[in-house]
């Protein structure tokens, strides 16, 4: 495991919570959107988090193939930001332009109590991969000083 694997791990975290962060804002503010440029109603998105693959090397194959290979993460990723499939809201507007025939508006399948949960639970989750990544960092400068 090299010294920086752990601010590696942190940073891959961060730049996930960042992306969630996004697409969550971006529920929200779409969330009494009607109509899209497909002409259906926003629908919502959410973000697909994985374990970051390891990149096959020499060392890595040779080290899995010795029996050397720890269990070692290289962090999170990204594998797709997808749209959600639960049905649209149906609400009774009649004066509303996007009202069918019988006067029913289909809405974004948008919750915003559940954007706002997903939202603190992105904000904590980047607190914490902040706060380890901070003591990362002091660990490394302590072991600098060592040497003095």
């Amino acid at each position: 495991m090299s010294i920086f694997s752990s601010i590696n791990i942190s940073s891959s975290a961060l730049t996930a919570e960042r992306t969630r962060m996004d697409v969550i804002a971006k529920n929200l503010a779409n969330a009494n959107t009607t109509r899209t440029q497909s002409g259906d109603p926003y629908r919502r998105q959410v973000t697909i988090f994985q374990a970051a693959k390891e990149q096959k090397s020499f060392k890595s194959i040779l080290s899995s193939k010795t029996g050397e290979n720890k269990a070692s993460s290289k962090g999170v990723e990204i594998v797709g930001i997808v749209g959600d499939k639960t049905p649209f809201r149906q609400i009774y507007d009649p004066g509303h332009p996007d009202a069918d025939d019988k006067g029913y508006v289909t809405m974004s399948n948008v919750d915003t109590i559940t954007e706002m949960v997903d939202m603190i639970s992105a904000t904590r989750s980047y607190e914490a991969n902040a706060t380890a990544l901070t003591t990362s960092k002091n660990m490394l400068l302590k072991a600098l000083e060592i040497g003095k």
